[in-house]
């Protein structure tokens, strides 16, 4: 084995060592995490939030055994791969020893970290926005045309994976019209590609068109909701913060892709950045969604940087700028991820504060990062509804109805009881099954009065009672109440309906 793939393996270990370090075992799954794992058990075309991919991934983990360490091998998979496609490209570019191990240092001690913490469709993302970029490369250092069907196969695979692909394109077309490399568009089999890409895509399409397009809905609520209040200024901010060990590369990138001349036929990728940045702001997009941009600039300024640094004292400089990245994630480590305990964390809340983590989006502080407070609770939760479960299989057929995707996706994975738990909150209001009558009901229900629910609920069953609560003090959900009611005196299914009825309306 070559010497410079022995070290891309040492960075790759190192990238599963450090994704599995990340999570002290105080921490379960994070709520997104569930309901993620959930589609697994509902495959189809398309949800409500997003498209099938990582679905096939929570039936894969499924198969495996749905234990927590497949749950985070993905994500962590994805982002090793990451690093591999950088390492490739940077071998397109002609670029040394150095230019790899300084690119995959950046990329190891990044955001990546975060994103692959979780089981979500973001990784992946990443890897793909990256994949298309080193075809891209690959395209103009040959002008093969089987790499423009390849890069339609990784697009379509994007847009069944993340919509937000979409955006790699739009900046990718206008950019490559403003270069010499604007004559692919006169090449008939770029059109092929996209026919290709097109039929990769057409099911969840049809999906979306069967469906009433929801994710025309959910991109509406989402700018009302969330995008509207994205400040752009902080959006920046972020696009800094990111990569901040390798912002020097990747300015180094920005500028050798304008003046560097054997970099000439890939300028195209500097307008890339630029459009798509652009379109983000426009559209007042969440910082996360750009990140997929920043591995190849990192690939483009490492090959630029390494060779700067061949001669006279810049050479002092090589060990500067692998330091850099090192130097800046090691205070990082112990305060941007769950690997502290919350004992740890309550009683050395200074640092927490000082970065802002522990401000969740009520706007309050709290004792906990609230991505941590929403990693906590949940098996607590899903033993009480098991419990209660147990007491009333004797008496009949028991539905399990909860506030929020996070509750039922918990009880579904940790259930030993077989519990199918649905909410009228995302993708469940598709999953119930009303095929058969239900006898009894579990409610979950985020805190309130325990008077008002058994007062709208109570009558009518022949009996019913709060039967237990949420008590972790750390975790988001503590309160959460399980209600029990037994002995339907009415058939449950027809409200269920007028209430699946209403939401679907209402939306």
């Amino acid at each position: 084995m070559k010497k410079s793939y022995l070290i891309l393996f040492f960075f790759i270990t190192a990238k599963f060592i450090l994704q599995y370090s990340l999570i002290s075992p105080e921490y379960e799954l994070h709520r997104d995490e569930y309901l993620h794992l959930d589609q697994g058990n509902h495959l189809a075309w398309g949800y409500l939030s997003v498209p099938p991919v990582n679905s096939w991934l929570a039936w894969l983990v499924k198969t495996l055994g749905g234990s927590v360490f497949w749950v985070k091998f993905f994500p962590a998979f994805f982002g090793a791969m990451t690093i591999v496609v950088v390492w490739k490209i940077i071998e397109q570019l002609q670029g040394s020893l150095y230019a790899k191990i300084l690119a995959s240092t950046g990329l190891l001690l990044s955001v990546l970290l975060r994103i692959n913490m979780l089981f979500q469709p973001t990784s992946l993302e990443v890897l793909l926005w990256t994949l298309i970029y080193y075809v891209l490369i690959l395209y103009f250092n040959s002008e093969k045309v089987k790499w423009l069907y390849i890069a339609a196969v990784i697009f379509a695979l994007g847009v069944l994976n993340k919509y937000n692909i979409v955006f790699s394109i739009l900046g990718i077309i206008p950019a490559i019209l403003l270069t010499r490399q604007r004559k692919v568009f006169v090449q008939p089999h770029l059109y092929g590609a996209g026919l290709l890409a097109l039929l990769i895509v057409l099911p969840n399409l049809w999906w979306q068109y069967h469906h009433d397009f929801p994710v025309v809905h959910h991109m509406k609520e989402l700018t009302e909701r969330q995008l509207v209040h994205v400040d752009r200024f902080d959006f920046f901010k972020s696009q800094i913060v990111f990569f901040i060990g390798s912002l020097l590369v990747i300015l180094a990138g920005f500028y050798a892709l304008l003046f560097y001349k054997p970099f000439e036929k890939f300028r195209s990728f500097f307008w890339m950045y630029v459009i798509t940045i652009a379109l983000f702001l426009f559209f007042r997009a969440k910082d996360y969604y750009a990140v997929g941009l920043y591995p190849v600039f990192i690939a483009f300024g490492s090959v630029f940087l390494a060779h700067t640094f061949e001669k006279g004292w810049k050479k002092f400089l090589r060990p500067v700028f692998i330091l850099i990245p090192v130097l800046l994630f090691l205070p990082l480590y112990n305060v941007a991820f769950p690997n502290k305990s919350p004992e740890y964390i309550i009683s050395h809340p200074e640092k927490y504060k000082k970065m802002g983590l522990l401000r969740w989006e009520d706007g309050k502080d709290h004792a906990l990062p609230q991505d941590f407070a929403d990693m906590q609770g949940w098996k607590e939760l899903a033993q009480k509804v098991d419990k209660e479960y147990s007491q009333l299989s004797g008496s009949g057929r028991t539905l399990v109805l909860c506030d929020n995707y996070g509750q039922a996706g918990a009880i579904n994975y940790y259930s030993r009881k077989g519990i199918e738990a649905v909410s009228f909150n995302a993708d469940y209001i598709n999953w119930f099954d009303l095929s058969k009558k239900y006898d009894n009901l579990i409610r979950v229900k985020e805190f309130s009065k325990e008077d008002d629910e058994l007062k709208e609920t109570g009558p009518y069953f022949e009996s019913s009672k709060a039967a237990d609560s949420i008590v972790n003090k750390f975790a988001r959900e503590k309160g959460t109440t399980i209600f029990s009611f037994k002995g339907a005196k009415i058939d449950i299914r027809t409200k269920i309906r007028d209430e699946i009825n209403e939401v679907k309306h209402r939306d």
